[in-house]
């Protein structure tokens, strides 16, 4: 039974992004800035966003986002007009996305760990016109000779003062709900990125699948410790608020002594974090000794979260109820949300899937394949992207329909739970045997000893690939090759078995959205191959 009754808004099929009949709220805001509006309207004293000792409420963040929207529009930027944002986790942030959804231009957030040769190619590629950035990063940007398409370039707050010094915007411009609101670009492995054209009706539908099944309100306050330019930090915080006229409690990076004070402080009600955050903050001395009692929702993705975390969060925050999700860039955030409540009894699935959505497992064949078997997941439904700015060729590539073809490996149970084993492209194959790591990784990390875990393939001329693992220690703990090994061959079959381990003691390589890097451990390991040899 789930522990509250989830809201479930009244649906309808619709006819969209031309060729797509998908299942549609019925009643739903028209665009980003109809969500903000209305947030501003309905809760005008309530606290909007909190960063620091910095506080807006929604009238001021209002106030604010139109006073910048009417700066961009003096310097002739409008509707459909791309505004990229260099920007790490603050108030400018959240400020300039709501002043672009007022505008109607295009927002395409940039990780502020860019290097200058990626910057370059997203602005060129995304054709912006604008750009806001961290005064300490202006160094990163392309010369003007070398972007002459962006005609204006803001530094950090006090750019924005200067911008919002005139009249503010009047009027929101009318958007469609199928215009695209942002560009994010996905760090794809190999290539140049792709950037997810994310409309106002994606956007939408994806803080709706939130608010319905997490039983969100204006009263919840979501700490943003993921970045606001990911998918997870811009849809799942950032316009859920927006959403529910709650409260943004902006962190500007996860250390987590910082963030438990910061949760404890603020009362902090909803967050979204991945599995090695929930794991970090379990580490830290005096955990259970604070005041988390506000805290009820606790998202997780990217990674399994291990038993012994689930477990230990259960026993020190009774009241919480950890939730986790499955999408990505291209479904706008969640494809799939456990329902409440059901965490324990499903631990090793990623929820079903959202009101709206559509998910189906897919043979090689191109045949759905029955429940229970495997194949990949391709995902539908009014969250998922219209496809990729300026590549018609990836776009054709990766969606069929209005399906995205997600590149995962799983299945789908009786019951509509949802499993995820494997990228396709990270599956093992040793000797004709599938190996998929998350299983193997969800039993390194039963170890008492182990932290965190992640396996790869160690080429191999016999079998094609062997079970090559990195562990990361707890502090303090001890633990030998062969012992790991040894608990492994008790827990699985012997194909599945590590041939070889890693042991390391500062944490696994990670992006800024806290995704585990197994490209970094795949050079890792070939460096260490080619020293032994």
């Amino acid at each position: 039974m789930s522990i509250w009754q989830i809201r479930e808004p009244a649906t309808r099929f619709e006819s969209h992004f031309g060729d797509r009949l998908v299942q549609c709220y019925a009643e739903r805001p028209d665009s980003i800035y109809a969500m903000f509006a209305e947030a501003a309207a309905r809760n005008p004293a309530g606290e909007a966003v909190v960063c620091g000792e910095r506080r807006l409420s929604w009238q001021a963040l209002h106030a604010r986002a139109m006073a910048v929207a009417g700066g961009f529009a003096r310097h002739g930027i409008g509707k459909g007009d791309r505004i990229a944002l260099l920007l790490g986790n603050d108030i400018e942030f959240v400020v300039v996305t709501l002043a672009a959804a007022a505008l109607g231009a295009v927002m395409v957030p940039l990780s502020v760990r860019e290097q200058a040769p990626g910057i370059a190619y997203i602005l060129e590629h995304c054709g912006a016109a604008a750009i806001v950035h961290e005064p300490e990063l202006a160094d990163r940007l392309p010369a003007p000779a070398d972007a002459p398409q962006l005609r204006l370039r803001v530094s950090g707050a006090s750019g924005l003062d200067t911008l919002a010094a005139g009249p503010a915007l009047e009027q929101a411009a009318q958007v469609n709900e199928e215009d695209v609101a942002a560009i994010l670009y996905t760090s794809g492995t190999t290539g140049r990125p792709k950037g997810a054209m994310l409309t106002h009706f994606n956007i939408v539908h994806s803080t709706m699948h939130y608010e319905s099944t997490m039983a969100l309100t204006a009263a919840d306050r979501g700490a943003a410790v993921v970045p606001l330019s990911h998918v997870t930090g811009l849809v799942g915080l950032l316009m859920v608020m927006v959403r529910v006229a709650g409260t943004l409690l902006v962190t500007p990076a996860f250390k987590a002594a910082d963030f438990l004070a910061f949760a404890e402080r603020e009362r902090m009600s909803f967050t979204i974090m991945v599995p090695a955050m929930y794991n970090l903050c379990l580490l830290q001395d005096g955990f259970g000794r604070r005041d988390l009692s506000a805290w009820r929702v606790g998202a997780y993705g990217g990674a399994p979260m291990p038993t012994a975390a689930i477990d230990a969060l259960a026993r020190q925050l009774p009241g919480l109820v950890l939730m986790n999700a499955y999408g990505a860039t291209e479904t706008a955030s969640p494809a799939t949300l456990m329902p409440p409540g059901q965490t324990d009894g499903h631990r090793d699935s990623v929820g079903r899937t959202v009101q709206c959505g559509h998910i189906v497992i897919m043979g090689e064949d191109g045949r759905e394949v029955p429940r229970g078997e495997t194949g990949e997941i391709w995902i539908g439904g009014p969250m998922v992207v219209k496809g990729y700015w300026n590549n018609p060729a990836a776009t054709a590539e990766n969606f069929t329909g209005g399906y995205w073809h997600s590149g995962d490996i799983g299945s789908m149970d009786s019951e509509g739970y949802v499993y995820v084993f494997d990228r396709r492209k990270d599956m093992l194959n040793r000797g004709g045997y599938k190996i998929y790591s998350v299983e193997v990784e969800n039993t390194l990390c039963q170890h008492p000893a182990v932290m965190e875990a992640a396996v790869v393939g160690k080429p191999c001329l016999v079998l094609g690939e062997r079970v090559h693992v990195f562990v990361a220690l707890k502090e303090g703990a001890r633990l030998t090759q062969e012992e790991l090994i040894t608990f492994c061959a008790e827990r699985l079959a012997d194909y599945k078995v590590p041939e070889s381990v890693t042991i390391r003691r500062e944490p696994l390589p990670r992006n800024a959205n806290g995704k585990l890097l197994k490209r970094e451990l795949r050079e890792a390991l070939l460096a260490e191959m080619k020293a032994s040899a």
